[in-house]
């Protein structure tokens, strides 16, 4: 295996193990609660989006 070769693999094993890992800790996304895609840049008004949520 040449150097380049080493560093590709380590490159994509190294992302790999980040996206599970960040799979495993982060909450599950509820997209009841997500501005539906087809009003954006519509004007429209948002409802329900992350943003707008009370804390």
């Amino acid at each position: 295996m040449t150097r380049k070769t080493i560093w590709r693999t380590g490159f994509w094993l190294v992302l790999a193990a980040f996206l599970a890992w960040d799979y495993q800790n982060s909450a599950p996304v509820d997209l009841r609660y997500e501005a539906p895609l087809i009003a954006a840049g519509s004007g429209q008004a948002i409802q329900g989006g992350h943003c707008s949520m009370p804390d």
